[in-house]
This record gives C-alpha cells, structure tokens and sequence, in this order.
C-alpha cells in the first residue's frame, strides 16, 4: 500500500513534480514529432500574433489555442503509452482507445484553427 505519511509535501512536492514534467517535456520532445511540429508552431507563431493589428488578449487567446492542441496531444501520447504498456497485442478497445486519443487531437487542432481564423479574419 501506499504509505501517505512519507509522501512528500509543500515546495519538495512542487520541485519533485517539476522534475517529472521536465522529464516528461524531454521524452515528449525526443521521441514525438507531433509534439514537435506542435512547440515549433508555438514558437513560431508567438513572433507571429505581433504583426497583426489585434489586441494583447487576443494575442494570448491565440496563443493558448495552440497550447490547447500541445496539451491535447500530451494526453493522447499518454493514452498510447498506457495501452501499449497493457499489452501489444492487436485488440479493438486498445485500437479504440489509440483512435479517440488523436480524434481528441483532431479537435483540438479544429478548435485553434477556428479561433485562429475568427480572430485574424
């Protein structure tokens, strides 16, 4: 069981789950080119929202969209990791659960287009 007592608490909690989402940012950026393409568009796209006449909200509001699909595809990276994890076998809930994971990602990517187009144009 799970000893609650020795479980880390206050800021050695926060640095401890800092240093495991670094090291979940690393594998992410190491071993997904989704995840990539996804922080280059960011990056690129922060230079971006400056050459068009928009507010500083609206800025941002761009800018969480995108971060909306690298959240999004965060989530699906885990959903396959978990799967696989299971078990690499061929199996329809495992193929199921891969293929809402990137319906997921799908969305979110219509969503940050939608918002993106409704903002600039």
């Amino acid at each position: 069981m799970f000893d609650h007592e020795n479980k880390p608490k206050g800021i050695k909690r926060v640095y401890l789950a800092t240093l495991n989402s670094s090291r979940a940012f690393l594998w992410l950026y190491k071993n997904e080119s989704a995840f990539r393409q996804e922080v280059i568009l960011l990056l690129v796209a922060i230079p971006l929202t400056f050459l068009f006449n928009i507010s500083i909200k609206e800025q941002v509001i761009l800018l969480l969209a995108i971060i909306f699909v690298i959240f999004t595809e965060i989530i699906n990276t885990a959903i396959e990791a978990v799967v696989d994890r299971i078990g690499l076998e061929i199996h329809p809930l495992s193929g199921l659960a891969k293929d809402l994971g990137s319906a997921a990602v799908l969305i979110s990517l219509i969503i940050a287009s939608s918002i993106w187009i409704i903002i600039l144009f």
